[in-house]
């Protein structure tokens, strides 16, 4: 570690959910994600947190799409109260499903331009998408550094190859950042 090394964590937020759900941590609409973030930085100054997610869209007369809203919603406020920069992605509807688009797109544009700006020396990146492979080489070669932090229950082992650094969380890592209701 660097001294005053800047550090910003990038989540790919649908890809966190769905690795805490599979570790049955439910409460991910009050969960601490500053906490986690601020573990995770092991004392380096944080630059910025960013949150990658598809914006849910319901229609009016669909009540399971509008519950759904809502709770991203009450996330989303969340986040913002904890200091997060939330970047928003699509849902498409494709092949009788609905498809997260855009996502990973801005999360790697995000990560290409902390590197070339100088914004950052160290990109901490939570989520299991090897599609980010060629920005992180690309960073790397920018002589920035790349955290991956991943799940060791489903570890990516191709983000794990191309990152300068990789931790991998067990369930009793995250325990601390459950949070059952936040203060008023």
């Amino acid at each position: 570690m660097l001294i005053n090394e800047r550090v910003a964590v990038f989540i790919d937020g649908s890809n966190l959910y769905h690795k805490l759900k599979e570790l049955q941590i439910t409460n991910t609409i009050n969960f601490s994600y500053v906490g986690l973030c601020k573990k995770l930085a092991r004392g380096r100054e944080i630059i910025s947190c960013r949150y990658y997610v598809g914006a849910i869209r319901a229609k009016d007369n669909d009540q399971k799409g509008q519950n759904l809203r809502a709770n991203q919603l009450r996330l989303f406020n969340n986040l913002t109260a904890q200091g997060f920069v939330i970047k928003k992605g699509n849902f498409l509807f494709n092949s009788g499903g609905y498809h997260e688009k855009g996502v990973d797109v801005k999360l790697a544009v995000d990560l290409l331009v902390g590197a070339y700006d100088d914004i950052w020396d160290t990109a901490i990146i939570i989520s299991s998408d090897s599609d980010l492979n060629p920005a992180i080489k690309k960073v790397k070669h920018l002589n920035k550094n790349v955290e991956y932090i991943g799940f060791s229950h489903n570890p990516c082992y191709s983000l794990q190859k191309v990152s300068s650094l990789s931790r991998l969380l067990i369930k009793d890592d995250l325990e601390e950042f459950i949070v059952l209701k936040l203060p008023l």
